[in-house]
């Protein structure tokens, strides 16, 4: 778990700050997001063990499975990889808006506004502020 986690740019500077318990909060991810997280990075590390294009492919082609989830979720995972720092899943959902929305990558935090770290209230307001964006 230790090298999925250390994707997590956020998780990997608390573990070299030495975290005491191992208890590491997360108070903008919920538990279903994080699960969705954890299975992402898993098949990630999974697959950059192998030099297989085969594999590449593969994953390629589970990634935009893994994104092809409701509106609202996607907003959720763009939110917590944006709060973790987890630049491949932030790329990948970001990717899936712009492609949604027939925007560019690097338009896509512009005109969500998506600041760094934002709170859950923050998160409410930018998905009811941009609600049109994911209809």
């Amino acid at each position: 778990m230790a090298c999925v986690a250390s994707q997590w740019r956020i998780i990997k500077r608390m573990l070299e700050l030495s975290v005491p318990d191992g208890d590491i909060p997360l108070p903008k991810v919920t538990g279903e997001i994080l699960q969705m997280v954890i299975e992402y990075s898993k098949k990630h590390v999974e697959s950059s063990k192998s030099k297989d294009q085969g594999a590449h492919d593969d994953l390629k082609a589970w990634d935009a499975k893994f994104v092809n989830v409701d509106e609202s979720t996607l907003f959720d995972l763009m939110m917590a990889a944006n709060y973790l720092r987890f630049q491949s899943l932030l790329d990948l959902t970001f990717q899936k808006v712009a492609d949604m929305k027939g925007q560019s990558v690097e338009d896509i935090p512009k005109i969500l506004g998506i600041p760094k770290n934002l709170t859950r209230d923050e998160q409410e307001e930018l998905r009811g502020k941009f609600a049109s964006l994911f209809e």
